[in-house]
């Protein structure tokens, strides 16, 4: 999907954003009228929450709630939050990680931010070696290694995202 940038008044953004808090945000707003401006049909996504919450009681059978507990605790939630993750994901709601899967994703944007901090370090050594006449031939060896961790950290991205997702589908 396209990224569209653009810089309007504070007071027109202030509008927008009013405007907007209905809407599902301001992206969903926008797209939803682009896409009447153009008479497309606007990509299907879930609005965001709006509103406080509020709260639900559920009854269920003791033999219910054991189960419940469980399949909560081997996924390294509460309850609460599992009955919250599982209606959510039914709504339409982005990915619902466990505890588990969060710091598996800090792990790999920290990785993702080491690697970022490299690849300046190496654009800063091949721009000064450029301003002073001399070009800087990377080693391929070192270019190949960088593209292997890339390739193995964007994996393991994919597989936290499949692995959610697969847990959340219908009939688990």
């Amino acid at each position: 999907m396209a990224l569209i940038s653009l810089r309007i008044p504070d007071d027109v953004a202030a509008r927008l954003a009013a405007l907007a808090a209905n809407e599902g945000g301001k992206s969903a707003l926008l797209r939803r009228l682009i896409a009447e401006a153009l008479d497309v049909r606007a990509p299907s996504a879930a609005p965001l929450p709006i509103g406080r919450p509020e709260k639900v009681t559920l009854r269920l059978r003791e033999s219910e709630m054991r189960q419940l507990a469980e399949i909560a605790h081997r996924r390294g939630m509460t309850r609460t939050g599992w009955i919250v993750a599982l209606v959510r994901s039914r709504l339409g709601s982005s990915v619902q990680p466990s505890p588990d899967e969060r710091e598996a994703l800090r792990a790999i944007v920290r990785e993702l931010n080491r690697i970022g901090g490299n690849i300046n370090q190496i654009a800063r050594a091949a721009n000064a070696g450029v301003q002073q006449g001399s070009a800087i031939e990377p080693a391929l060896a070192d270019i190949c290694e960088a593209r292997a961790v890339v390739e193995s950290v964007l994996c393991q991205l994919r597989r936290v995202f499949d692995e959610n997702a697969g847990y959340w589908e219908v009939g688990r």
